[in-house]
């Protein structure tokens, strides 16, 4: 098999010492594009992920979905005999990452200086929540940690009503996503000057960046922004609606779709009504222009109201669940739940990375490691150990010591 067999990134092998999901995340997208990801793990235990639910017969199928195409290794990195393979290793991979709390990789003797002693090309990540030289950087950081503090919270959920985190480990995702494409950048910046670089991505910094809408309010016009439900916080009717048979939203982005909104309705006139005629009327008389909506809404079926809307040149669509969206004919046209193999389950679904690049396909296989299931091959093809010094290795000593960001 070519490099070019292998996807972009065949030929990159990367070093992968994160765990749970910020950095999983980011090294499973760079596994789906034909890098080698080898991912240490505690031994006994390995990623905490390990031990996240749901489960399928004993196996996390979190752990699943964030660790396809990687080959499990584990090694203890406290151990003198764990830290002398890892020095075995770092010569011979592109990358490193981790998302360790920042302090932790120096005690470990595995911080962007040391590394780089032993590898000066390597583009070394690192993903914490506060970054590398934030006051914050000691605190301890989870997905509603900075949920809280981005702000993110402080505009989500229902008008009037308390603030509420996204249903999902938003900022953990991003920042896997922002994390990707940092190593991508410095990967190819590397190809041009010869030199690796050390990454720096912050889930706050991460989770900030994202907010557009909300930021151009406060930067530029001081207003601090308040949960407002499912509504747009600018333009208005953007919102949800409830219909017989479940909810839709609909997008009336501009004077001509708001036009076409009203004569849907069966009422031409309201869009020259003084209470509705721009935007900023609209937003003004919210409560009953959303009333009027609503009205229409209810008396048809969601799949009617979809119909009707689209047809009037409305954007709109269902509020689908999940069972909705796997089940769709978009998701399997798209390829977007594929297939993969583990060891003890069998076959298994993933969910790999969704950008399409012409020329280049995904793994046909997608493979999910069991703990330490590659710990033999890798030692000894990359890290160069014979099979008497892999025998030799003491993987449970100070198993229980490791630190998480």
């Amino acid at each position: 098999m070519t490099t070019r067999d292998r996807g972009i990134l065949g030929g990159i092998r990367v070093l992968d010492l994160s765990r749970v999901m910020s950095g999983p995340f980011c090294t499973a997208m760079l596994a789906d594009l034909g890098a080698e990801v080898i991912k240490i793990e505690i031994p006994e235990t390995g990623d905490e992920a390990r031990q996240f639910g749901p489960f399928l017969d004993g196996e996390s199928t979190y752990f699943i979905l964030l660790n396809r195409n990687k080959k499990s290794v584990s090694l203890n990195l406290k151990s003198n005999a764990g830290r002398a393979v890892m020095e075995a290793l770092v010569p011979h991979c592109d990358v490193l990452v981790e998302n360790f709390r920042p302090g932790v990789t120096k005690r470990l003797g595995l911080d962007e200086p040391s590394v780089r002693k032993l590898n000066p090309d390597i583009v070394y990540t690192s993903i914490s929540g506060f970054g590398q030289d934030s006051p914050l950087r000691d605190w301890p950081a989870f997905d509603l940690v900075i949920q809280a503090m981005s702000g993110i919270m402080s505009l989500t959920g229902p008008k009037g009503g308390p603030k509420t985190a996204v249903g999902e480990s938003v900022a953990d995702v991003c920042t896997g996503m922002f994390a990707a494409f940092g190593t991508m950048a410095a990967l190819f910046d590397r190809e041009r000057s010869g030199r690796g670089s050390h990454v720096d991505v912050a889930m706050l910094d991460s989770m900030m960046s994202m907010q557009l809408t909300g930021l151009a309010r406060q930067l530029y016009m001081n207003d601090t922004p308040c949960p407002a439900g499912n509504r747009h916080p600018v333009t208005y009717p953007v919102d949800s609606f409830a219909t017989k048979t479940g909810d839709i939203v609909l997008v009336c982005f501009s004077d001509r779709t708001f036009a076409a909104l009203c004569r849907l309705l069966g009422n031409a006139e309201l869009a020259c009504d003084p209470a509705f005629r721009t935007n900023s009327d609209r937003n003004r008389n919210e409560a009953a222009l959303y009333a009027k909506i609503a009205v229409w809404a209810a008396s048809r079926s969601r799949e009617e109201a979809v119909s009707d809307l689209l047809g009037a040149g409305i954007p709109a669509a269902p509020v689908w669940d999940l069972s909705e969206l796997v089940s769709s004919s978009h998701v399997r046209d798209r390829g977007l739940v594929a297939s993969g193999v583990h060891q003890r389950l069998g076959d298994v679904q993933v969910v790999p990375q969704p950008v399409r690049i012409s020329g280049r396909n995904l793994p046909t296989t997608n493979r999910v490691p069991i703990l330490g299931e590659d710990t033999v091959d890798v030692l000894r093809d990359v890290a160069g150990l014979t099979d008497d010094e892999i025998a030799a290795l003491n993987p449970a000593e100070d198993v229980r010591n490791w630190e998480r960001h």
